[in-house]
């Protein structure tokens, strides 16, 4: 029997990094915490703000058929009612009568409490939209929901983008955003969470090219995360079968990464047909459609949605990244982050405090600053701090010494290598955005040496 695939890495193990070093902390801590909410630290923030920048070049600014959007996290709440998810935005829960644990049944293997063994409660269905009020009364009429999804707010404007932009089919709309689920169980760190963010995008085709372009976004999402270092073999299309099919979806694939956890979905892309705009069609009287000026018609577009969390793409890229070995007889951890999404692009490490040297360095970083995302590190050895660096992701380290005040070059070091070239100061912010661009450390600019094979 062939045995199940493993991630390279334990959750532990990221867990305790992304603590460590400032990337993700538990929210509100000194309470005592809220079970599955996370704060992103200093670093997460600039990863997450990457990923989100990565993303958004990939299927808005690099393309001329794709609108963005930003909507507004509370909507009307007909808007929830038209989409099926205050009748049916449900999760079976089942409650343990010993220890009162909560969980959802169609996750359970047996009918016992998987915590103490316990006897179980029949399912009821639990709907996992949050629900507050608009206004000082906390009646009926005031119910309103945080958005348990970005992709209405798009489906309620498509007219307003398409009246905007004139755009023609097959034309999209990108929105990227939080989102809140009352999830009955969370979990795996920041896979499954109550506040999460999406990246998704809405694309409108004419009924019958549909297949097509599902089969497109299809490839291009998975694509896209191979093109940010992701390896091809821990990424596998699921297609969803009839009997899993959500009631809008006319087709749908899961694009699963190999987490610590097992196989599990990173994105999921589904073909949902003209459910969402005839429903809102319907519920408001507003015309959505699309006139065909080859056909002379109206007709409803189709919708193709790639669907990504940014979350769980953080942690696919955290997995994937992390590696252990060995450099100049120590043991370190390194994270192998892609240029374009790793937090710092270049660490700035004087070999000594002492002046002028100190100066000296402070004045590269204060150059690179603007340019990059540069952290100044003047603290323990010289060792440790590429230690440091290493374990952050950060590409590139810039080391001044005392000869660089002579001959007024640095060294770089490559993280992944750790092959070293010594260059003009001169130059350098040119020099380091042709490496992170992916230019071979080893093509040296005017008067730089190799100085580390």
């Amino acid at each position: 029997m062939t045995e199940p695939a493993k991630a390279k890495v334990e959750m532990e193990k990221l867990v305790s990094l992304c603590r460590r070093r400032g990337f993700i902390f538990p929210s509100s801590e000194i309470y005592g915490g809220l079970s599955s909410c996370w704060d992103y630290g200093p670093l997460g923030v600039e990863l997450k703000r990457n990923i989100k920048d990565a993303w958004w070049r990939a299927m808005v600014q690099q393309r001329d058929d794709i609108a963005g959007l930003d909507a507004s996290i509370l909507m009307h709440p007909q808007v929830w009612q038209a989409s099926g998810h205050v009748e049916g935005f449900s999760d079976p829960l089942v409650e343990c009568k010993g220890c009162h644990l909560r969980w959802r049944s169609d996750e359970l293997e047996g009918d016992k409490c998987p915590d103490c063994g316990g006897e179980l409660t029949e399912p009821r269905l639990f709907n996992l939209m949050f629900k507050t009020f608009v206004g000082p009364v906390e009646d009926e009429a005031g119910v309103v929901y945080l958005r348990p999804e970005t992709a209405q707010g798009m489906f309620v404007n498509f007219e307003n983008v398409l009246n905007t932009t004139r755009k023609r089919l097959p034309f999209g709309i990108a929105q990227i955003g939080k989102s809140f689920r009352n999830e009955v169980t969370t979990g795996n760190f920041i896979f499954r969470s109550r506040e999460f963010e999406q990246m998704e995008m809405e694309y409108f085709v004419k009924p019958g090219m549909d297949k097509q372009w599902f089969d497109y976004w299809v490839e291009e999402r998975v694509n896209w995360y191979v093109s940010l270092g992701i390896k091809r073999e821990n990424l596998k299309l699921r297609p969803h079968t009839k009997e899993e099919l959500a009631h809008y979806a006319r087709e749908c694939s899961d694009i699963n990464y190999l987490f610590p956890m097992g196989w599990a979905e990173l994105e999921g892309i589904a073909n949902r047909g003209d459910f969402d705009l005839v429903q809102h069609a319907s519920s408001s009287g507003k015309g959505l459609s699309y006139y065909d000026e080859e056909a002379k018609e109206h007709i409803v577009p189709y919708i193709i949605e790639p669907s990504a969390g940014v979350d769980r793409t953080f942690l696919a890229l955290l997995c994937d990244a992390y590696d252990e070995d060995e450099a100049e007889g120590e043991k370190r951890v390194l994270l192998h982050l892609h240029p374009d999404i790793a937090p710092i692009k270049a660490a700035v490490l004087p070999l000594s405090r002492k002046e002028p040297l100190a100066s000296f360095a402070k004045e590269i970083y204060a150059d690179l600053r603007p340019q990059f995302m540069v952290q100044y590190d003047d603290a323990q050895s010289i060792g440790r701090r590429y230690r440091r660096q290493d374990e952050i992701g950060t590409p590139f380290c810039v080391t001044a010494d005392f000869e660089s005040l002579e001959d007024k070059q640095v060294t770089i070091r490559e993280r992944d290598s750790l092959r070293q070239i010594r260059v003009p100061i001169e130059g350098l912010e040119v020099t380091l955005r042709a490496k992170l661009s992916g230019e071979d450390l080893f093509i040296l600019p005017e008067g730089g040496k190799i100085w580390k094979e």
